[in-house]
């Protein structure tokens, strides 16, 4: 595989139609677990901004179960939003995707978001390019938005000392050589939304913590200036 060049986005098109089958053989129905584990509590969410949904079933989900609910989808795969597409067709109305590299992109002007979805996409980037990233759509926040994450973590403990942390580095080597992906740890996101004015309101875990499900409420103006912490996380060997 040729070397990825530092700004390229890394190329998901080559999983998108595995990319469920790749899920439920390596992870069950957990990381599904995540993903809708906080669905009941955005029932009053009307404009909902979700980035890197993958295949889209959580995007075709929470348009089903919240009639009023908007969704505008970015990924930077091509496939992956024609498969988002294909899931969410029956309330197509109510959808808008963009292909963009989430890194760059910047949101339209006079949108208000009352909902970001992040479902084990922040893992493909940095703590600074998280931070950077939740600053960028601070500005078009509605008061009290909710950010709802997901995310696989290496807790403290023996199991994430012993299973966890080898599991991320062989999920990081595996997908930095199929897609390119760059990051090689996993980023401090819980320090980036919190410097970008968002304050947590309710976390659950799986498989002892090696996954998280998070509840965030954007509460005030951000804690300081964007910075680029080193991340913290499982660096692979060289």
């Amino acid at each position: 595989m040729s070397k990825t060049p530092e700004n390229q986005a890394p190329n998901f098109n080559r999983l998108a139609r595995a990319y469920r089958w790749l899920e439920y053989l390596s992870f069950g129905p957990f990381l599904w677990r995540c993903r809708v584990h906080f669905l009941s509590q955005l029932a009053e969410c009307r404009h909902a901004l979700v980035l890197g949904d993958g295949d889209g079933r959580f995007t075709a989900k929470l348009l089903r179960v919240i009639p009023q609910v908007r969704v505008h989808a970015i990924d930077a795969s091509s496939r992956m939003i024609e498969s988002l597409r294909q899931s969410a067709a029956p309330h197509r109305d109510r959808l808008t995707t963009e292909v963009a590299d989430l890194r760059t992109w910047q949101p339209p002007s006079g949108e208000k978001y009352d909902l970001i979805v992040t479902h084990f996409f922040l893992d493909c980037l940095t703590t600074g390019e998280v931070a950077q990233l939740a600053h960028s759509i601070s500005p078009f926040l509605t008061r009290n938005a909710l950010w709802l994450v997901s995310e696989f973590a290496v807790p403290q403990t023996f199991f994430g000392r012993t299973i966890a942390a080898p599991l991320v580095t062989l999920l990081y080597r595996a997908f930095g050589w199929i897609t390119g992906l760059r990051p090689q740890s996993l980023p401090n996101h819980d320090q980036a939304l919190a410097l970008a004015g968002w304050a947590p309101q309710a976390n659950y875990t799986r498989l002892h913590g090696l996954l998280v499900s998070q509840l965030w409420r954007f509460s005030s103006d951000p804690a300081g200036p964007v910075l680029h912490p080193k991340p913290l996380g499982i660096r692979l060997p060289k």
